[in-house]
């Protein structure tokens, strides 16, 4: 492990090139020579070392780039998205990936990768690459990249540390995709729907009450009495960069919202003060407020407003849906609007159209189970169960990932 100092001693300063080789391997014909697996930027996700998917080359592939177990593919093209992985098995790969292994014994098989993620390494790929729309970084320049390499001694102990917290991040990444695979059925369970047919005919409007009488309502029969139930953005400049200030009355944005259903406010902007009061009435946030994304490649992604949005102001691709409490709590609207119930009727009312995204028509007319009050509050606190195991664990995640990243800086690499 890393627990005492590092002496550099012996440290070697190398070129990249010194110390590893391109592969230069190819496949003519690959599906006669017995290769099944093609691999392309797009199956190699940032920052994961895994190659979780692949297409298959009975498809077809015009790849000619030759892989093996072991060798690291690096994605030249759009070097700052981060595409490293490891090979576990053979293959051909877009001519936009790098086929690396070590040129010999001065560098470790299984640091060359953790190499090739730090960010030095790819600060320099993407300095070096050229082209505006899809540029490309070149095998000289990748070469010419210089680091101080340690003795193999001290190498083995940073692939160890390395080792270990990923494999850390794989056992917690675990946790939380069992908690949320249970919330689905728990959520389904709670209102009496035990399978996606029930499901889909419930959708369809073909009763106006789930299997166990829990009642059917749409969003408008349940949104709040003294305000606008269901408000989409402010269109036009309102909240244009003109307005933007480096304090004042923050805007909530589409990426505000996490995949996982959760606030990120860590890039928040600000409006001025003086212009945000004239769309405050209409257009601002109370705490419990449920905000869903109504346009772009997210559309439908759903998040709870808590204190820190308190008076802010939505985007214009942000609708606002306001519940009246005493019928509906925040909490049970929000595990809706984040379940396949919801999200197949969002997708459903967009599909074959031609306006791109939700209006506030689409949303007030989403069906939600909807419980007595007494009820919904003893569910809330089953799936808070759940949703607090996966939130505490992705806590766990970020701060490992942290790590990992200081250990990337490594001073033992750079």
């Amino acid at each position: 492990m890393l627990e005492r100092t590092m002496s550099k001693a012996g440290w070697t300063r190398v070129a990249f090139g010194d110390v590893v080789r391109l592969s230069k391997a190819r496949a003519s014909d690959p599906e006669p020579a017995g290769y099944e697996r093609v691999v392309g930027l797009e199956h190699i996700d940032p920052g994961d070392l895994r190659i979780r998917r692949w297409a298959d080359i009975a498809d077809g592939t015009t790849f000619t780039s030759v892989f093996k177990p072991g060798q690291v593919l690096f994605g030249k093209r759009r070097a700052y998205q981060r595409k490293v992985a490891v090979a576990d098995f053979e293959g051909v790969c877009s001519g936009d990936i790098y086929v690396l292994e070590p040129a010999n014994g001065r560098l470790m098989p299984e640091l060359l990768p953790f190499l090739c993620q730090t960010d030095a390494f790819l600060d320099h790929a993407v300095g070096t690459s050229a082209g505006s729309l899809s540029p490309r970084t070149n095998w000289t320049s990748l070469a010419s990249f210089e680091f101080l390499l340690p003795p193999v001694q001290e190498q083995a102990r940073v692939v160890e540390v390395l080792r270990a917290v990923d494999t850390a991040r794989a056992e917690l990444e675990k946790i939380v995709e069992s908690s949320e695979a249970m919330a689905v059925p728990l959520l389904r369970s709670l209102v009496g729907i035990y399978d996606s047919d029930v499901e889909g005919s419930l959708i369809k409007g073909q009763a106006d009450k789930t299997p166990n009488n829990t009642p059917l309502l749409r969003v408008k029969d349940i949104g709040s009495k003294t305000r606008q139930s269901v408000q989409v953005g402010p269109f036009g400049g309102s909240v244009s960069r003109k307005y933007f200030a480096p304090s004042g009355v923050p805007v909530a944005k589409i990426n505000n919202i996490t995949p996982f259903g959760t606030l990120d406010l860590s890039e928040l902007v600000y409006l001025e003060t003086g212009h945000a009061q004239s769309l405050a009435k209409r257009y601002s946030i109370e705490p419990g407020d449920l905000l869903t994304a109504a346009q772009g490649a997210t559309i439908g992604k759903s998040a709870l407003a808590d204190e820190r949005l308190s008076g802010a102001i939505i985007s214009q691709h942000l609708i606002r849906v306001s519940c009246d409490r005493e019928r509906c709590l925040p909490d049970w609207i929000h595990s809706w609007f984040i379940s396949p119930f919801v999200l197949r009727q969002i997708f459903g009312s967009i599909q074959g159209g031609t306006r791109g995204g939700l209006n506030t028509t689409d949303v007030e007319s989403l069906l939600v189970p909807v419980p007595v009050l007494n009820e919904q509050i003893e569910h809330v606190g089953a799936l808070r169960g759940l949703r607090s195991t996966a939130a505490m664990t992705r806590q766990r995640i970020k701060k490992l990932a942290e790590l990992r990243s200081k250990l990337l800086m490594m001073e033992t690499l750079l």
